[in-house]
């Protein structure tokens, strides 16, 4: 007899089985994907085999954004050396930290990873200090203060797609708003149950200017937030290092006897504590040992690397070449020069909804936040360029 061939499960079933697995595995602690919640109905998801974390995720890899991460400053700008660190490898160490603690806290990996990929996606050109001259002009022109987390979640939701946006879910875009690693955090506990109603307001008075305290909706959420100080601060010691801006034997003794002296040690430490301290607990959270260590050497960092002045030769210039740009493209686009690069470069196709939204000023403000660092240079009249650094002690 010929055995009967039974017909293969279609995609929905083998996913919703996979969802039900999956809020079995997770710690109650957790956020499964059928918690997931859009903005917009898709019926190509509701189809669809992945999973709706899993589909943010491709979604931020495959946005033009975060392919303009490849040359987008993490700290050191204008300095050739190969070996420096850039934003596209910050944000993937970030993601692999934080899915390697949320799988011994039984969290959900693929929302770690779509808000560890996105969280850096509204960063301007040359880091810090280009999100700081943007930030005056921006306060100049009536539109707010620019902050990165802010304008990441604006360029997913409503740049993207020509203005379209991805239709990212809630909690991921709220672990992206939320994720400022700079403000050193000994614990976090997620703040639940909040709306797309309050993701806008949070956005607002954050460009405001108000003091607000950005707690994530989620506890992968949290994850990424203190994550991004594990992935960032012996990987900034390592660079200013082979940059001779420092020399190992200077870094804080008491951090050093807790965290260890090189990249890889202070990681692993940093890791371990916040699994060993934060596991089957609703929180996130260093040890009192090691946060104070932490405290210590984020302050080292922050006087001998980050507000160091001779890694910082061109920040006038830069200062004056921002307000060059963003006058020169606010004149073309209220005059309507569609021949400018505004027009040709970022406006063409844009859809009518974002150009009703926006102000001339946040055009101009979304147009050179998504400038890589050296399309931002290439728009500058060559004569005011600022001069690459040497590249530091280590070459080959």
């Amino acid at each position: 007899m010929n055995a009967v061939k039974s017909e293969p499960p279609d995609l929905r079933s083998i996913r919703a089985l996979l969802d039900r697995k999956e809020e079995q595995n997770l710690s109650p602690h957790a956020t499964p994907n059928s918690h997931a919640v859009r903005r917009g109905e898709e019926a190509s998801l509701t189809e669809g085999y992945r999973q709706a974390f899993s589909v943010d995720v491709d979604r931020i890899l495959h946005s033009r954004a975060y392919t303009r991460y490849i040359d987008k400053t993490q700290v050191f700008y204008l300095i050739r050396n190969d070996h420096i660190t850039h934003r596209v490898l910050h944000v993937q160490l970030v993601s692999k930290i934080g899915r390697s603690i949320g799988r011994f806290l039984g969290l959900n990996e693929d929302l770690i990873e779509a808000i560890a990929l996105g969280h850096d996606i509204g960063h301007t050109p040359f880091g810090h200090d280009g999100e700081r001259f943007l930030s005056q002009l921006c306060q100049e022109h009536g539109i707010g203060s620019f902050h990165h987390n802010v304008q990441s979640v604006h360029f997913l939701d409503w740049v993207e797609r020509k203005g379209k946006g991805w239709n990212l879910c809630l909690q991921t875009l709220d672990g992206i708003l939320c994720h400022d690693g700079e403000v050193h955090t000994p614990a976090l506990a997620p703040h639940r149950n909040k709306s797309f109603a309050d993701l806008q307001t949070e956005m607002a008075s954050k460009a405001g200017g108000l003091d607000t305290d950005l707690v994530p909706m989620t506890l992968e959420g949290c994850v990424v937030r203190m994550v991004d100080t594990v992935a960032y601060i012996g990987r900034d010691i390592e660079d200013a290092i082979r940059l001779g801006l420092i020399r190992r034997v200077e870094l804080p003794a008491a951090s050093v006897a807790v965290l260890g002296d090189t990249n890889g040690t202070i990681v692993f430490r940093l890791a371990a504590d916040i699994i060993r301290t934060s596991y089957a607990n609703d929180f996130v959270a260093f040890s009192p040992e090691v946060s104070q260590a932490l405290k210590q050497l984020k302050g080292f960092n922050l006087e001998r690397i980050y507000l160091n002045s001779r890694m910082k030769p061109n920040s006038d210039r830069l200062r004056e070449l921002f307000q060059r740009l963003f006058d020169r493209f606010l004149e073309d686009f209220e005059k309507q020069r569609t021949d400018s690069v505004i027009f040709q470069g970022f406006l063409n196709g844009m859809s009518a909804d974002y150009l009703e939204r926006h102000r001339p000023a946040e055009v101009v403000r979304d147009f050179i936040a998504g400038m890589t660092d050296r399309y931002f240079l290439d728009l500058c009249p060559e004569a005011l360029r600022p001069n690459y650094l040497p590249g530091g002690i280590e070459t080959g």
